[in-house]
């Protein structure tokens, strides 16, 4: 068993002692990652470069559980959904290789219909 997998048993078994799958469609965690994705950048709505390192030094311990909320929410909807998020990731990572050629995309924050 895998760091990941272990992790998800986990969730899982967190989730299952109180019984909050019946919570736990498809669209409430989806809505849960924006949401906790929201919590994560209001920290840094507004903040010129140097604030948000600071936010980041300051700020660290509210920042890993927002990070950590999102992944769980991740994990347990990759799971609910029998998704090997890991697959997948990688499958999208060679998906951009070819949308986003280095050649073309090195150094740009262009969206691959504009290189």
């Amino acid at each position: 068993m895998n760091d990941l997998q272990r992790v998800v048993g986990r969730i899982r078994k967190f989730r299952d002692a109180r019984d909050w799958m019946q919570f736990h469609q498809p669209k409430d965690m989806a809505a849960g990652i924006a949401i906790e994705a929201a919590e994560l950048m209001e920290l840094f709505l507004w903040k010129s470069e140097q604030e948000q390192a600071e936010i980041v030094e300051t700020k660290r311990e509210q920042i890993e559980e927002e990070v950590a909320d999102i992944g769980i929410f991740l994990l347990e909807l990759a799971d609910n959904l029998d998704i090997d998020l890991l697959d997948a990731i990688e499958a999208k990572i060679e998906k951009n290789a070819k949308k986003y050629p280095v050649e073309k995309a090195r150094g740009r924050s262009d969206k691959y219909t504009e290189l």
